[in-house]
């Protein structure tokens, strides 16, 4: 089993690129490579908003087989999940909506804050396979907490010490990110310890 590839784009700061360029550089990767494509679709960070139209025709290329989506743009993934059928399945890459992308009929999710609340991550994921809404429900106001701090703070930085107090050396992020001060780091920890499940 081949295992997926996930692309972005992330040159449009400085070199602005159109839709049908984002369709060109996407197409012609997948089709060099011999595994399935994840395109990864984060319209804040990389300032390229992909048209329904573009993922839709993303779509026709054979391995491009998934769409991490990271946006609260609940609507748009249900357009992207009815216009494309099951010929791209949907990951949400916002940790703030993993179990409304489930719900609409996503596959899963890979966010920063599920690599230090797997377990937690993983029970939410079984949950919503069950649908098990209201568990599911109870369990994604509790994992709020994590996700609050992952905004308020440097996404790596927030790994990277929620690794650490949880008896993972993994160290500080790379330079120029700063670790989290004493008092950001005891906020994750009690975020940690108030997650019950």
């Amino acid at each position: 089993m081949s295992v997926p590839i996930n692309l972005t784009i992330n040159l449009n700061f400085y070199f602005p690129i159109n839709q049908e360029g984002i369709y060109r550089y996407f197409k012609t990767i997948a089709q060099n490579v011999h595994c399935p494509v994840i395109i990864y679709h984060n319209p804040r960070f990389s300032n390229i908003d992909f048209s329904l139209d573009l993922i839709e025709k993303l779509a026709e290329v054979p391995n491009i087989n998934y769409i991490k989506y990271a946006s609260a743009n609940a609507g748009k993934v249900l357009s992207i999940i009815n216009k494309c059928k099951n010929k791209l399945k949907v990951f949400s890459a916002t940790a703030n909506i993993p179990l409304l992308v489930l719900m609409l009929g996503g596959v899963g999710w890979m966010s920063g804050p599920a690599c230090i609340i797997p377990r937690q991550s993983v029970k939410l994921f079984e949950l919503a396979k069950q649908k098990k809404w209201d568990e599911a429900i109870e369990l994604q106001k509790q994992l709020w907490l994590i996700n609050n701090l992952f905004q308020k703070y440097s996404l790596a930085a927030c790994i990277k010490a929620g690794l650490e107090i949880q008896g993972f050396p993994v160290g500080d992020p790379v330079a120029p990110q700063k670790p989290l001060s004493v008092s950001e780091k005891e906020e994750i920890e009690s975020a940690l310890k108030n997650i019950s499940w």
